[in-house]
């Protein structure tokens, strides 16, 4: 009886320990810093469109940026592991609108909807899914890493 004991309280440690170096896998939660340096400046009106839509240099920016901070909870490139939404999805419906001027307002709905979300973050039921980046991020930083996740919904077409 005592070894049963022993062996199970070992294998509960060995399990803890094991589960502690997993859950610090992710390492350091804390926003990263997004250097926008060559991006021309949006302005202190928030755009409602993605103004960078096919920039090189913002889809660098929006690369790193987007691995550093939001891969996380979203998936690595941008395919989500499951425990947020995949976010190459997020415009995928307008792109079969056929109407040009439907097409463009789709367009500008989904890029609010994403500023909105990266901005303010979101809540359910007072539990933060996901953290608010206002402050954090500048309007640059946000909208390069939604010229990254359009390149990546076109990759995954």
């Amino acid at each position: 009886m005592k070894s049963t004991i022993r062996t199970f309280a070992a294998a509960l440690i060995a399990s803890s320990a094991l589960f502690a170096l997993n859950a610090s896998a992710h390492g350091n939660v804390v926003p990263q810093s997004v250097d926008t340096t060559g991006l021309p400046p949006v302005g202190d009106k928030w755009a409602e469109q993605n103004p960078y839509r096919g920039n090189k240099l913002a889809l660098k920016i929006g690369a790193s940026a987007y691995n550093q901070n939001c891969a996380r909870c979203h998936g690595l490139e941008a395919v989500t592991g499951g425990i947020a939404p995949d976010l190459r999805l997020l415009d995928r419906d307008c792109l079969d609108v056929k109407n040009d001027s439907k097409k463009k307002a789709c367009f500008k709905e989904i890029d609010n909807y994403f500023l909105t979300s990266i901005r303010n973050g979101k809540v359910r039921n007072g539990a933060v899914y996901m953290p608010p980046f206002e402050g954090v991020f500048n309007q640059e930083a946000m909208w390069a890493i939604k010229t990254y996740l359009e390149a990546r919904r076109d990759a995954s077409n």
